[in-house]
């Protein structure tokens, strides 16, 4: 996927406008959709300061993976949390998980 077809992505994911990601960074809704729409090519320092916004990293939207790996604050404190478990508990936590999924 694109790097601008990822941005929207997550923009959407978010639930934040446009014209909310131009207050928070500066950067132009003008530059912002012509970097979704592809037709602009950002500096690595705007697309910086547009994922950072986001929640994000450069490295996330340059991960070519085609699943998601964008994490909302949710997920990330729950992977925080997992990682502090011992292997017991973490295992235990999979096997709960498991069973809610169903």
């Amino acid at each position: 996927m694109e790097v601008g077809k990822k941005l929207q992505k997550l923009r959407e994911e978010k639930k934040m406008s446009m014209y909310r990601l131009t207050q928070i960074t500066g950067v132009s809704g003008h530059h912002i959709k012509g970097i979704e729409n592809g037709t602009r090519q950002p500096t690595i320092e705007t697309l910086n300061r547009l994922v950072s916004a986001l929640g994000s990293s450069l490295s996330e939207i340059f991960n070519d993976d085609t699943e998601c790996t964008y994490l909302n604050e949710r997920e990330r404190s729950l992977l925080e949390n997992f990682r502090t478990l011992s292997e017991e508990k973490a295992d235990a936590l999979l096997n709960l998980s498991d069973v809610l999924k169903k």
